[in-house]
């Protein structure tokens, strides 16, 4: 069993998995911080000062921050932006390097003598029965 795990660990899917999750965490604090100090800032003055975050309605005892509901709505929808964003850019990158990688298109070789012979003779029978 432990051989197993250490051939599941050594694989380079859960490594890359593993990068991934790490990437993805340090992109999400980036992209968090792009929202909630840069873009909600503007949105806010676009909107006449209104911070999202602190709108709420209060029934009998209970505070619903339904603000906060709206800031993750627009947070999830900037990141969600930036993700297609990055997808688009990379599968264009892509796209770029796999078309510099493509060979040229082969010219057909060219039939050896027999062949164009063969078919010369089958020309000039086709003609013949024409006739």
């Amino acid at each position: 069993m432990i051989k197993e795990f250490k051939e599941f660990i050594s694989k380079g899917n859960v490594i890359d998995l593993a990068v991934g999750v790490i990437i993805g965490g340090a992109f999400g604090k980036i992209v968090s911080s792009l929202v909630d100090n840069i873009l909600m800032p503007l949105i806010g003055l676009l909107l006449g000062g209104i911070n999202f975050s602190t709108l709420s309605i209060k029934v009998k005892d209970a505070v619903i921050n339904y603000g906060l509901f709206i800031q993750n709505i627009i947070d999830f929808l900037i990141i969600a932006l930036c993700v297609f964003l990055m997808i688009k850019a990379i599968n264009k990158m892509t796209s770029l390097k796999k078309k510099k990688e493509e060979p040229k298109k082969e010219e057909k070789p060219e039939k050896p003598a027999d062949v164009k012979l063969l078919e010369e003779i089958r020309d000039l029978l086709k003609k013949s029965n024409r006739k």
